[in-house]
């Protein structure tokens, strides 16, 4: 019950990780500082009279055993630092966590590297990020990423596909965000963990997220940034790691584009430039996963359409008619036989993808 103890005693506002670890070493454990008597909660030294208040209004509150089998109706664990299986690398980090709390289950295993990038990621980029996170996973890595929009789903969704991921949330664990997220934060619960150190039932809030960034660092060997913007909060992952001592890579894009300026930025400063799985794996001396050649058997008729689709930019029928001087119709039909041969994407406006797969280049 210590754990529960401890969860509780960060439930309530003000009582941050110092706070934290300074009660229980003050009351002796969270058990004995959560039933301490006001007179001996005011005159510890550790809370101001604002959060003695709170707490003591918590305490009032919560009911120690409910909590405890309403978070385990859920799935929900707790992982303390004199656990066994709390992760061993983020142990040895700044501002380590008391706790962490996981659906899932967490790694024995100390390959895990971060894939991080923009919110508004480009076709490009998410391509990239799943292709690097499947070929990663395949390698038997797991894959670490944020659960946000773009460049993060894209890397869980690649990681899925071959092996494990973690997802780390700037939220409780059972909230789900971004919303449209839920079936793939449950899919990862199923496939690896989804990771907090924000109690249950704690809303997203833009002060969590540069937080939660330094635990996707402090969980990883090394940080992969696929996109990102001059200022971002990718790059503010990518400077964890460079605190803790961990490796960064950058994946190259246009000089054009908003979304690569601080990726190259990173490329300047030393971070390892990236444009395969490879390149990542063996600064870790780890071996691909030996993948015989696809050999795609197309018609002459696929050929066209399939040589017409990039990998950068999705283009619409139109334009592919105009490429391939064959009847929309028939394209249309080829485009479908390629989705479900996951060859291809839609995107909106019936524009169309050429998906990144191992193998095939």
């Amino acid at each position: 019950m210590e754990k529960i103890y401890l969860a509780a005693l960060q439930m309530v506002s003000g009582i941050g990780n110092a706070r934290l670890r300074s009660l229980v070493s003050f009351f002796g454990s969270a058990e004995q500082a959560w039933h301490a008597k006001q007179h001996d909660l005011s005159l510890c030294g550790i809370l101001d009279e604002s959060i003695f208040n709170k707490l003591i209004i918590h305490r009032e509150k919560i009911d120690i055993y409910t909590l405890a089998y309403d978070w385990e109706k859920k799935g929900i664990k707790i992982c303390c630092t004199n656990d066994t299986d709390y992760p061993k690398l983020l142990l040895n980090t700044f501002n380590v966590p008391p706790a962490l709390y996981y659906r899932g289950m967490l790694p024995k295993t100390d390959q895990l590297i971060a894939i991080v990038g923009a919110r508004k990621a480009s076709s490009y980029g998410k391509n990239i990020a799943q292709l690097l996170a499947a070929e990663l996973a395949e390698a038997g890595v797991w894959v670490v990423s944020g659960a946000a929009r773009g460049i993060d789903t894209a890397a869980h969704q690649g990681a899925l596909s071959k092996g494990y991921t973690i997802a780390v949330l700037g939220c409780g664990v059972d909230v789900d965000y971004p919303p449209e997220n839920r079936n793939l934060l449950n899919h990862i619960a199923e496939c690896g963990a989804v990771v907090s150190e924000y109690a249950p039932g704690t809303m997203a809030h833009p002060g969590h997220f540069p937080a939660r960034n330094r635990i996707i660092n402090g969980l990883s060997r090394g940080v992969v940034v696929v996109e990102a913007a001059e200022k971002s909060g990718a790059l503010i992952t990518a400077d964890f790691a460079l605190e803790e001592g961990r490796d960064v890579f950058a994946v190259p894009g246009s000089i054009f584009s908003v979304s690569s300026k601080g990726t190259h930025r990173l490329i300047k400063q030393g971070a390892k430039l990236v444009d395969s799985a490879e390149d990542i794996l063996e600064e870790y001396n780890l071996i691909a996963a030996k993948k015989e050649p696809q050999l795609l058997e197309f018609t002459s008729e696929e050929v066209k359409v399939y040589e017409s689709l990039t990998y950068d930019f999705p283009i619409g029928i139109e334009e592919i008619v105009m490429k391939t001087k064959l009847e929309a119709g028939m394209i249309t039909y080829i485009l479908l036989q390629f989705e479900l041969r996951g060859l291809a994407v839609e995107h909106s406006g019936r524009r169309y993808l050429r998906i990144a797969k191992e193998g095939i280049k």
